[in-house]
């Protein structure tokens, strides 16, 4: 077994039992594949060992893949940064949006998004620890904009996103998780059924916390190459 199929099944194996641990039904969280700098080949590979959710953050480097990977059935989901001048490539060829943190975006991204395409599935991304670097709307304004986006005709609202700041304690990953979860579940809005948290060195937290579907990486890759 080569190394990403190795990779593969260790992080199979390690969602599994996080899923067990925080008495989740088995495979209700998903694992989506964060293949960013990595090339075709390596997603071809994950692809043969079943994998079919793939995450990219670069518009570019995505679109090539994208050309290099037509004949595979993929859903691709774009995580990165949003500029409004990329926002038609996104519409056009992803089928999960999980960055939109303004309606400027979605409403573009609705626009945009050919009628021949399904609703594109969007996630609301929230600064949830604060941070001053970190792209995101304020906990606090998510009520209005989950009301804004959920009207436009192009697109799924799905739910939220979250990238809250690293920590190392348990405990302390698992607070900024579960503030946004219980926030979304109080706006009693069954609609929302996507909870995009966690990454490789908080799986366990995410998961806990309310996860449903983990972004992973480097676990899967191996080392992204320096920039």
């Amino acid at each position: 077994m080569n190394s990403i199929a190795q990779r593969f099944a260790t992080v199979r194996k390690q969602l599994r039992q996080a899923e067990i641990n925080s008495q989740r039904s088995l495979g209700s969280v998903q694992l989506l594949a964060v293949s960013k700098t990595k090339p075709a080949a390596d997603i071809a590979a994950a692809y043969r060992f079943g994998q079919r959710h793939f995450g990219e953050n670069y518009l570019q480097e995505a679109l090539k893949k994208q050309q290099e990977l037509a004949a595979f059935n993929i859903s691709w989901h774009f995580i990165g940064p949003i500029q409004s001048n990329k926002t038609k490539p996104i519409a056009q060829h992803f089928a999960w949006v999980h960055s939109v943190d303004r309606l400027k975006i979605a409403e573009r991204l609705s626009e945009q998004r050919p009628d021949y395409l399904p609703p594109l599935n969007i996630c609301l991304q929230v600064n949830i620890s604060d941070e001053a670097s970190k792209s995101g709307i304020e906990l606090a304004d998510l009520p209005v904009l989950i009301e804004q986006v959920g009207k436009l005709p192009n697109l799924r609202l799905r739910g939220v996103m979250a990238i809250p700041e690293p920590q190392q304690d348990y405990q302390a990953q698992c607070l900024p998780y579960r503030r946004l979860y219980q926030a979304v579940r109080q706006l009693d809005r069954h609609d929302l059924d996507t909870f995009s948290f966690g990454m490789s060195g908080d799986l366990q937290a995410a998961v806990a916390e309310g996860s449903t579907l983990v972004r992973i990486g480097t676990a899967l890759f191996g080392e992204r190459p320096s920039q």
